[in-house]
């Protein structure tokens, strides 16, 4: 499934509604409502914006009506806990509370002569999910005669790619108990504060975990990794996204046989291959900000929330042995909670030009959906930004990569050649 862009998502004309849950906010308790995780906290904490959302759109090939699709809407939101709170701000940031969802309502949305439906869509989404509306989630649809194209969005705050997979599942599910005419009850999951919470009760990082994020952080002049090569203004700047397929189907089992050759997985040769290209490009080693999950246990793979943590990757030496020991201390680093970590610097100490590389294996998550039957893509936001981000999408179609970078001149030619070399050693492994 691929990761596309709301500037590229291709839509038909046709009436654009959309389904949002009456909310009532309730007051603090005396517990202060629902602990609010670490990355919630940074990423609310920056306040209401534009493009802050996720979303996974998708669509079925009849009509639906939309009593069915608010029954079914209205099912998923109360199924999980994330989307039954909203922030709210606090002396000390952001606050979480518990909301009652009242009953579903539509709202119709004038898509105005000339206007794109993919930009009528963003319109809505960048004003009805950003982090303190309330709800910051909502169901998009455009209906036509003989089809029904959805699109599923929430604000960051309360998902990450793997959540949108189960609330696309769960809302399918319900969309075919409705149709049979029964209720569309879904099976319980833990909320994503449960979570939360479980990390806020965990043990402190031990010594040699703070030390060695300590030293992480002073390898990058006190700040997190950034890209190797210059990126021109560094303040944030409109969004340039390229989108290149990397492998074919034969393509990634070629690639996937020289990984088990060498006894490492396809992540640990794309580690090795990045250290390689930044190497040649830059004469630097690979450092970059490496997403990782914190769905540790089962229990949490059908629960909807932001259980992804950040750590740091470096990797000098491109032997799949090195790389493979860099991507386990990546992960050890990213198991612990992180606020205590960072409190030394008042957060986590970003800067402009800050680097990531996200990895996102679809044919490994536990959670499926048919992809190519619903034409099924994750839709990312259209944003400004000072930093690059690079996420891998590997499902049974083969590899394709994403970047987002700030669109200036140097960033163009800094980053293409850092991706036209990437992706030419990749393919030459394979």
């Amino acid at each position: 499934m691929r990761l596309n862009h709301i500037d590229s998502l291709r839509l038909p004309f046709g009436r654009l509604v959309s389904c949002e849950s009456a909310v009532d906010v309730t007051e603090a308790g005396p517990d202060g409502g629902p602990p609010v995780s670490f990355d919630q906290h940074r990423h609310v904490g920056m306040g209401d914006r534009a493009g802050s959302w996720m979303a996974l759109a998708f669509r079925l090939p009849y009509p639906v009506p939309q009593a069915r699709l608010a029954r079914a809407w209205s099912a998923v939101v109360g199924n999980h806990g994330t989307l039954q709170t909203v922030f709210v701000p606090g002396a000390d940031g952001p606050q979480l509370r518990r909301a009652l969802m009242g009953e579903a309502r539509w709202q119709e949305h004038p898509v105005a002569p000339g206007q794109a439906m993919n930009e009528a869509v963003r319109q809505v989404l960048d004003a009805a999910c950003s982090p303190y509306a309330q709800p910051s989630h909502r169901l998009c649809v455009v209906e036509t005669a003989d089809s029904t194209h959805l699109v599923v969005a929430a604000d960051h705050a309360h998902v990450d790619l793997w959540s949108m997979l189960v609330l696309t599942r769960d809302l399918l599910a319900a969309l075919e108990l409705c149709a049979r005419g029964q209720e569309p009850r879904l099976p319980g999951v833990p909320a994503f504060a449960e979570h939360t919470q479980e990390l806020l009760d965990r043990p402190a990082a031990p010594v040699q975990v703070r030390r060695r994020w300590a030293e992480v952080i002073e390898a990058g002049g006190g700040v997190m990794p950034r890209f190797p090569l210059p990126l021109g203004d560094p303040s944030p700047q409109p969004e340039r996204v390229e989108v290149r397929d990397v492998l074919d189907v034969a393509g990634l089992a070629a690639y996937s046989s020289v990984a088990s050759e060498a006894a490492v997985s396809t992540l640990v040769l794309t580690v090795a291959v990045m250290t390689e290209t930044t190497r040649a490009v830059a004469g630097a080693e690979l450092r970059v900000v490496f997403p990782v999950h914190s769905r540790y246990e089962e229990r949490w793979h059908r629960s909807v929330g932001w259980f992804i943590t950040n750590s740091v990757l470096e990797s000098a030496d491109p032997d799949p042995a090195a790389c493979a020991e860099a991507v386990r201390e990546a992960v050890r680093l990213g198991s612990w909670p992180l606020a205590p970590i960072m409190e030394p610097y008042g957060g986590m100490p970003e800067a402009p030009g800050m680097f990531a590389v996200s990895w996102l294996d679809m044919r490994r998550l536990p959670v499926r959906i048919d992809a190519t039957g619903l034409d099924a893509q994750y839709v990312s936001a259209a944003i400004r930004t000072s930093g690059v981000m690079l996420w891998f999408i590997l499902d049974e179609s083969g590899v394709h990569l994403r970047c987002r970078y700030p669109d200036t001149l140097q960033a163009r030619a800094s980053v293409g050649a850092w991706l036209d070399e990437l992706v030419a050693r990749m393919r030459a492994r394979a």
